[in-house]
């Protein structure tokens, strides 16, 4: 009876075993494209982070890029914890999946919060950021983000064409006759901006607010889809880790 509960267990734990190393692979893989997100978010979509008065869109990206290495490092872990059959390393790796975890589910909460806050934030500062920071020295960041928004939206001031007439740069003198900046124009070329007629600029109905805003949201949903997705994946990582611990606890005595 004795030898036919430890094949039994045996058998158990030679199942969860592999099924705890399946999970890894995953896992791992999981933490690829956790990173990838974020670096994603830093690299090709972080244009606008200038325009942005809050950081939490800054903070959500690099949450992600932290979490997906360690998800990576962890999985490799898990496999070696499996397989030696180490339960101080199984411990560490439960530690490590419940830190991300955490990790992931503060970017899904942090993203979620800020899709709520949008609006408000870009309708009480984006104005401000464009006529007071465009073209100014030390705010060539802001000057780009601004140019780069309005040609790839097609549109041209906050909320519309009529901004630009309290920009600071346009009342300087230095805009050289310019009602607007030249990426307003339908066809960019330079000093384009001395004219705004509405068949030489952008003139669209709820200006770049309404296009950075939906450009935004639509990120951080994805940013908050993938953080939370994989905080839900790690469950089952932690509940097979418990599992294989019990196992290897009841075969040792």
């Amino acid at each position: 009876m004795g030898e036919f509960n430890e094949k039994k267990a045996t058998c158990g734990t030679v199942c969860l075993k592999y099924l705890l190393f399946t999970y890894n692979c995953c896992f791992w893989l999981a933490g690829l494209a956790v990173m990838a997100v974020g670096i994603w978010t830093l690299a090709l979509k972080s244009d606008y982070i200038s325009l942005l008065a809050s950081s939490t869109y800054l903070a959500t990206a690099y949450i992600l890029v932290v979490a997906g290495v360690v998800v990576m490092v962890t999985g490799v872990l898990g496999c070696c914890a499996t397989f030696k059959e180490r339960r101080n390393l199984l411990r560490l790796y439960f530690v490590l999946l419940l830190i991300i975890f955490l990790l992931e589910i503060i970017a899904g909460i942090l993203a979620y919060v800020y899709y709520q806050q949008l609006n408000t934030e870009l309708k009480e500062n984006l104005k401000d950021t464009m006529v007071k920071r465009y073209h100014q020295s030390g705010h060539e960041g802001v000057t780009s983000a601004v140019d780069k928004l309005q040609q790839e939206f097609h549109c041209c001031g906050s909320n519309n064409s009529q901004d630009w007439q309290d920009s600071e740069w346009i009342r300087s003198g230095e805009a050289d006759s310019r009602v607007v900046p030249d990426s307003c124009c339908k066809t960019m070329v330079v000093g384009c901006g001395k004219r705004d007629h509405a068949s030489n600029i952008y003139k669209v109905e709820g200006g770049c607010i309404t296009k950075l805003e939906t450009f935004i949201q639509e990120h951080l949903r994805v940013i908050g889809a993938v953080g939370v997705g994989i905080a839900c994946v790690q469950v089952f990582g932690m509940i097979f880790t418990c599992c294989l611990y019990r196992s290897l606890k009841l075969e040792h005595y």
